[in-house]
C-alpha cells in the first residue's frame, strides 16, 4: 500500500527556514516522479517543486532560489528545504508521487490531478 506522510511544518518568522520531509512507503522513490504542492486559503493549489526519476528538478519563479527539492533514496524520502520564507509562503504543503516518464512529468507535473498519490499535508505558517 502506497503511503506518503509529510512532516516538518510549523511556524517560523519571516526570513527563516524550514525543512519538510515526506516519508514514502509501498514504492521506491528512486523510480517515481515526486513533487511538493501547496495551497493557501482562498488560493489555487500550486506546485512548488518537482523531481523526476533521474533527479532533474523544476520549480516556479515564486520560489526559485529559495526552495530546494531533493530526495534521499536510501531513506525513501522526499525533502523540501525552504529558506528566506515570506508570509505568502504560508500554506498547507503536500507531497505527491506517481510512476512517470520524463516527458510526461514535464507536460503534466504542475497538474494536481495528474498525481496518483498524495499525502495529508503539513502546515507552514510564516509570521511577519
Amino acid at each position: 500500500q502506497v503511503r506518503l506522510v509529510e512532516s516538518g511544518g510549523g511556524s517560523v518568522q519571516v526570513g527563516g527556514s524550514l525543512r519538510l520531509s515526506c516519508a514514502a512507503s509501498g514504492f521506491d522513490v528512486s523510480n517515481y516522479c515526486l513533487a511538493w504542492f501547496r495551497q493557501a486559503p482562498g488560493k489555487e493549489r500550486e506546485m512548488v517543486g518537482g523531481i523526476d526519476r533521474d533527479g532533474s528538478t523544476s520549480s516556479p519563479a515564486s520560489v526559485k532560489g529559495r526552495f530546494t527539492i531533493s530526495k534521499d533514496n536510501s531513506k525513501n524520502t522526499l525533502l523540501l528545504q525552504m529558506d528566506r520564507l515570506k508570509p505568502e509562503d504560508t500554506a498547507m504543503y503536500y507531497c505527491t508521487a506517481t510512476a512517470c516518464l520524463k516527458s510526461a512529468f514535464k507536460k503534466y507535473g504542475a497538474d494536481w490531478s495528474w498525481w496518483a498519490y498524495r499525502g495529508q499535508g503539513t502546515q507552514v505558517t510564516v509570521a511577519s
